[in-house]
């Protein structure tokens, strides 16, 4: 098991931690908040497991039948992570609404919110911990988990402090008003893991700042070549690929052009990790005069 199928998993283990705090500090308190609240750290724990399923199925080799690969394979937990996004809003937004009629009183509200505010802290922990490994392991599984754990932990703190106020006042009602609140901002998480998990599924390009170190390495490491034209990226996952045309003299060798792709190919991989390039070398009278000059 690679580093991040042990994220993963130790991610499974922290939700499930967190979802029994919170469970008990709902159980305590009977607040509809603190329900929304446990209800959301229900997601956590699918995504979770989709995210250990996933890189599980990323990190199998390319075969017959998947030539470039499992890469992509991450994207889907963050499909599925939004879909039971949309699921939990509306499940918190039908409890709240029967709530906002016939208020309910929080009982044990300090216990509640203690226990609560103990499962916050380790959320934002561990959130903190995997937003960074995953960024660093370029798993998109596990920064999209360490993304909507923070929009978790951003939430709990949200409830914990209007609670507070809830006791405070004395006024009711604001328990299922709040959990309205809790239900927008879920869906509102959601939609940005939806959006770039699309992304990545629609074979999005890299991001600018990524094509222009791409195109600036190419010139640089293509000595004897003329020019290169028609880059094209894309990303899955942790696997960058990467294609373009390289134009060299019409009289160089067939070995002498391989070495300018390899040193290429080379400076490309040192520079944004797993990557797949493919480049078409083309003699001079192909040049577009348009495209990388080589310094």
């Amino acid at each position: 098991m690679d580093k991040r199928q042990t994220l993963a998993a130790a991610s499974i283990a922290v939700a499930l931690l967190v979802l029994g705090l919170k469970g008990t500090a709902f159980w305590l308190t009977g607040s509809v908040a603190l329900y929304s609240d446990a209800l959301e750290s229900v997601i956590n724990v699918v995504a979770a497991c989709a995210a250990l399923y996933t890189i599980r199925v990323a990190s199998q080799p390319a075969d017959a039948e998947h030539p470039y690969g499992h890469s992509k394979a991450e994207y889907f937990s963050a499909v599925l992570e939004g879909v039971l996004i949309v699921v939990a809003a509306l499940l918190i937004f039908r409890e709240a609404w029967a709530d906002l009629f016939v208020p309910k009183t929080i009982d044990s509200p300090g216990t509640g919110l203690a226990v609560n505010a103990l499962a916050s802290a380790a959320n934002a922990g561990w959130a903190w911990y995997i937003l960074r490994e995953g960024r660093r392991l370029r798993s998109y599984a596990l920064i999209a988990d360490g993304r909507h754990l923070l929009t978790d932990v951003a939430t709990s703190l949200g409830v914990i402090l209007a609670l507070l106020g809830v006791v405070a006042t004395g006024i009711a009602i604001l328990d299922p008003l709040i959990a309205c609140f809790v239900a927008l901002n879920v869906l509102w998480s959601g939609w940005p893991l939806m959006k770039d998990s699309v992304g990545g599924l629609m074979d999005e390009a890299a991001p600018p700042e990524t094509l222009a170190r791409i195109r600036d390495l190419i010139s640089a490491n293509a000595d004897g070549a003329i020019e290169a034209h028609d880059l094209r990226t894309r990303h899955a996952g942790r696997m960058m690929f990467i294609d373009f045309h390289l134009v060299v003299p019409g009289h160089l060798a067939v070995s002498d052009a391989h070495d300018i792709c390899d040193a290429i190919e080379r400076s490309l991989k040192a520079e944004v990790g797993e990557a797949l390039v493919t480049i078409h070398v083309e003699p001079e009278n192909k040049a577009k005069h348009s495209g990388i000059v080589v310094l």
